[in-house]
């Protein structure tokens, strides 16, 4: 829900952006990302729907004996579910803020504390849905999976606050130069 916020940010400052005579040079580029950041907000309801149902099977495992049969045969598939789910969300958080990252040039410069604030929550929702991840690795059975999501959320992370830092200086540059 908080990938869903920031991408509504993101549009309310495009939609105060578009059409402005003054950033008429970018309204191709502010239409597209919008479409984007509209698409961004849908999918993460979606997902965090995704999320929800995934800890819900996954919970209602976990109440089952651990020798169980249904328990046995359905929690590998449940663990993955419920790392996956989040591990979406991280993944389109990072979508969020690419998308975002071309804004604080192009966008209306009284928004640009709005736009700070999206990347916040943008950057807010991929570290809460790593610790989604994080919490369901170890009970991934196999090791090789274990590491491999490890591994990827790493590299999502890092590319997250890369992106993250990259809007705050652009944002801080624009702002010294008004």
């Amino acid at each position: 829900v908080t990938a869903a916020h920031a991408a509504a940010l993101g549009c309310m400052v495009l939609a105060y952006t578009l059409g402005k005579p003054k950033f008429a040079a970018h309204e191709n580029e502010n239409q597209l990302a919008l479409q984007s950041l509209q698409r961004a907000q849908i999918k993460a309801l979606a997902l965090a729907d995704e999320d929800a149902v995934a800890y819900a099977n996954l919970s209602a495992l976990w109440k089952l004996p651990p020798t169980d049969a249904r328990r046995i045969e359905q929690e590998p598939t449940a663990v993955r579910a419920a790392t996956a789910a989040p591990m979406s969300i991280l993944m389109l958080a990072h979508d969020i803020l690419k998308t975002l990252q071309n804004l604080p040039k192009n966008c209306n410069p009284n928004l640009l504390s709005d736009l700070a604030i999206a990347a916040t929550l943008a950057d807010t929702a991929a570290g809460a849905a790593a610790w989604n991840v994080r919490v369901n690795v170890p009970q991934l059975r196999d090791a090789a999976e274990r590491a491999t999501t490890e591994n990827k959320l790493a590299h999502a992370l890092a590319q997250v606050r890369s992106a993250s830092d990259s809007i705050a200086r652009d944002i801080t540059t624009v702002m010294k130069a008004k």
